[in-house]
């Protein structure tokens, strides 16, 4: 009997023994299937959805905290591991102290006042640079210096649960949402557990497809007070939706379960997840995030580009008990998310949310709320296959970021514990570091190359020794914690170049981001679309950005020949930046020819 359409099916992974999803490409991500009568890629999924190791039973009567092992404790080779966390740092600060000592910096006599003020903008734009790279590499060190993975246990039995999940009609494919709920209802759980759709839309073909899975349909369309411009329950956005939803049904459960509509769970999802809430404090569960429509080079790229996130970052969280909430895949206590008014009014409702609980206290306990980050991978979901989808995905990832720096993060001091306040500082840090950072550097370039103004007088061979050496130390600790990948579909030993060089041509999409929130542009919640629905890349649409800063960092390479301007560190320097420009077009225009050569 030929399988259903869209359903959740499984193949036997040779190696586990183990049932594994296996998710047609045509109805949701996953492995693809180019020829029919080849064999289709196959993925480990039921590995990897026990990264934290087996499930455990907790000590008999001991009031239950959740337990932590050290990834650098079961790391063989310490000795080299801590080199390597001490020197990367170390020369990075080495450097910037030599690069800003007085006697380097530029003194002109009977120079023309605009020049001086060139100067002065140069010497202050190269500190900071090198100083954004310092707190880099030094957030990069400390990350695996402290990161550790939960020890998992067997989840109370009889808990009362709902799996949640949302659509929007015209965003989000009717088969995309279909495999997701077939998973869902495949789910176990050993107790009450519902599934939930929350139907932006009350689509009428979305409730006959919930009717007939049994899964309960919400919908808060034509509900004004569920639907307001602003606030908890505003209109068109994701927490909007799903505030709506627990001011509704929210009292008859003890924890809701999420993931996006594009996210297929894997049916130990629960077992994995729901284990932590013995800890009485444990507000939220979170895991990674992966790709499952691994195909295009695009989604490749931006899933490796996740990689320091969530195979260091967010266990680094896991030592302060402050990972970040992240909305793709996670399992919440709704005493705690209610206590804090629900979810938070923004554009990256889950970060900001998951500051608003860090920040506040259990009335039961008295003590912070906290969160568990697992490495085990229990959905694999469906990320951007076009440029314009990936830009438009950053630029809210971004902006989030920067109002929950204007809007809340002023809070933060003043309640947060000092680890706590340093794992977010790191966290938060990273975007406006990054916008920043391009920014200063196309304006070096521009006043250098072009005007022949200059912040600091030194040799520039050893200024480019110095520079390449404290680079490559900070690649190595990044190839080095490549061996913590929680991604089941980057080959083992791959060194990640390929996130890296994403990361580096985001970083204009975050510059214009900045720029949006420092102007007070509005913003608004936008759903990356999928499947079908992903947007076309166009030249000037899509690029714009990136064609704006091969104009500013070609013309200052063509000035430098024009006037003679001719340090090494600037040519370097507006060269790989205008290749990382020039990299995301190209990319597009050799596959725009490839396939009107495959069509003719």
């Amino acid at each position: 009997m030929p399988p259903t359409p869209g359903a959740q099916q499984y193949t036997t992974d040779p190696r586990a023994g183990t049932p594994v999803p296996v998710i047609p490409q045509q109805s949701h991500p996953g492995p693809s299937r180019p020829d029919p009568g080849a064999a289709a890629p196959r993925y480990d999924y039921e590995h990897y959805s026990r990264l934290a190791g087996p499930l455990t039973e907790p000590e008999p009567g001991v009031p239950y905290r959740v337990k932590y092992r050290s990834l650098l404790s079961e790391e063989p080779h310490r000795i080299r591991a801590a080199l390597l966390l001490g020197a990367a740092p170390v020369l990075s600060a080495v450097l910037l102290v030599w690069l800003m000592q007085p006697a380097h910096w530029t003194r002109r006599e009977n120079a023309p006042g605009w020049m001086v003020a060139c100067d002065a903008v140069m010497l202050i734009s190269i500190g900071l640079i090198e100083l954004f790279r310092l707190i880099n590499v030094t957030s990069n060190a400390h990350a695996t210096l402290v990161a550790r993975d939960p020890v998992p246990v067997v989840p109370e039995r009889g808990s009362k649960v709902a799996f949640v999940t949302t659509f929007v009609p015209g965003k989000e494919p009717l088969a995309m949402v279909r495999a997701t709920l077939e998973a869902a209802v495949r789910l176990r759980h050993r107790g009450t557990l519902h599934i939930w759709l929350l139907d932006e839309g009350d689509d009428p073909d979305v409730k006959r497809l919930c009717e007939r899975l049994n899964v309960r349909h919400f919908t808060r369309k034509g509900v004004e007070r569920w639907n307001r411009p602003s606030g908890a329950f505003r209109a068109r956005t994701k927490h909007g939706n799903y505030n709506a939803w627990l001011d509704a049904h929210g009292d008859d459960y003890d924890f809701f379960a999420s993931v996006d509509t594009d996210h297929v769970p894997l049916p130990n999802f629960l077992e994995r997840m729901l284990g932590y809430f013995r800890d009485p404090d444990v507000a939220f569960v979170v895991g990674p995030q992966v790709y499952g429509n691994y195909d295009s080079a695009v989604t490749k790229a931006a899933e490796s580009q996740q990689f320091l996130f969530h195979a260091l970052i967010q266990r680094a969280g896991n030592r302060y008990g402050s990972p970040m909430f992240v909305g793709t895949n996670n399992a919440v206590r709704i005493s705690a998310v209610k206590s804090v008014g629900g979810l938070y009014d923004s554009i990256t409702e889950d970060m900001a949310t998951g500051l608003e609980l860090h920040r506040h206290r259990n009335p039961a306990t008295g003590r912070k709320w906290s969160s568990v980050y697992t490495p085990d991978v229990l959905a694999v979901g469906e990320g951007p296959s076009s440029w314009t989808d990936f830009f438009t995905q950053q630029l809210r990832w971004s902006r989030g970021t920067y109002e929950t720096l204007i809007k809340q993060f002023w809070k933060v001091p003043f309640t947060l514990s000092p680890g706590r306040l340093l794992n977010y500082s790191l966290m938060v840090v990273y975007y406006p570091m990054t916008a920043v950072n391009w920014v200063l550097g196309g304006l070096s370039c521009a006043l250098f190359l072009g005007l022949g103004a200059s912040g600091i007088q030194i040799d520039s061979e050893v200024w480019m020794m110095l520079y390449s050496d404290a680079a490559a130390l900070q690649i190595g600790l990044y190839v080095w914690n490549r061996r913590h990948n929680v991604s089941p579909h980057e080959p083992e030993g791959s060194s990640g170049a390929a996130g890296m060089v994403m990361s580096a041509l985001s970083a204009p999409i975050y510059a214009r981001s900045l720029m949006d929130a420092v102007l007070r542009r509005k913003s608004r919640f936008v759903v990356t679309p999928k499947g079908d629905s992903a947007s076309p890349d166009r030249l000037l649409s899509t690029f714009r950005i990136h064609l704006f800063w091969l104009l500013v960092f070609g013309g200052s390479l063509a000035a430098s020949f024009l006037n003679g301007h001719t340090h090494v560190a600037m040519r370097t320097w507006a060269t790989l930046a205008f290749l990382l420009a020039l990299a995301p077009v190209a990319v597009w225009s050799l596959s725009l020819v490839r396939s009107r050569s495959a069509a003719r």
